[in-house]
């Protein structure tokens, strides 16, 4: 019951910091520069985290100047631990776009969409991120294409590396943990399956002592190498920082 009753009291601090979020998105964001934009990303982000009782560590520093970002994939809550570290643009899933709500804010923060049913658009995907990335942003990837459980990576998709082998810019894996006072790897947090955005919501508002680490490795160099043998180089380093 009383955790049913701080949950309670979390969402409701969580729908007031979403609401704010659309206020500042209708009237100061597209007055800001860049910079002030990825400042305002990452104090509602870290806000947000702090609203759900998260934790965030950080280990490990994000490379400066454009880069490439490569996490593995757990929850929605990846976009917020990262950009509460270090704002990106991320290339989520077209279906985002359809989310109520938040997906203003989304799409705000400048997300690039995907539609994965269409093979061909992965390609104007990456010519899009190959743009952001000339152009000095810091662009986000989860390859293995969809969550998993946070217990084992998935195989990883190189197709969207390319976009950094062509502008030469590096990639930087991500690895991400979430724990709790119950478990090494929360349970709470996992967003797979049938699970919807409420349901996942309600899950972390529940979890007791929840934390996420944000654990920034260093960067891969990109000039001449080839995508495939790239991504599992991320894949091999993202899967010994969790490891350890």
């Amino acid at each position: 019951m009383l955790r049913s009753l701080r949950a309670l009291g979390r969402l409701l601090r969580v729908a007031v910091h979403v609401l704010h979020g659309l206020l500042i998105v209708h009237w100061t964001f597209g007055r800001l520069d860049a910079a002030a934009r990825r400042q305002r990303v990452q104090w509602w982000s870290r806000a947000l985290l702090r609203h759900l009782g998260i934790t965030l560590v950080v280990r490990g520093t994000p490379r400066p100047g454009a880069k490439l970002f490569v996490a593995n994939h757990i929850s929605w809550l990846d976009i917020v631990a990262i950009n509460a570290t270090a704002p990106a643009r991320f290339v989520s899933k077209a279906e985002v776009r359809h989310w109520p709500v938040l997906h203003r804010l989304v799409t705000a923060a400048g997300t690039l969409y995907l539609e994965r049913e269409k093979r061909r658009d992965a390609l104007r995907v990456v010519h899009q991120v190959a743009q952001a990335l000339h152009h000095g942003d810091t662009v986000a990837v989860f390859p293995e294409g969809t969550t998993g459980t946070g217990h084992q990576l998935l195989p990883f998709h190189a197709n969207l590396l390319q976009a950094a082998i062509a502008t030469g810019v590096p990639v930087q894996p991500i690895a991400l943990r979430y724990s709790d006072r119950r478990e090494a790897i929360s349970c709470a947090v996992a967003y797979v399956g049938d699970t919807t955005i409420l349901q996942s919501l309600w899950w972390v508002a529940r979890a007791d002592g929840l934390q996420v680490t944000v654990h920034l490795l260093e960067p891969l160099g990109t000039h001449h190498a080839e995508r495939r043998a790239l991504a599992q180089r991320a894949r091999q380093a993202i899967e010994q920082a969790l490891a350890a």
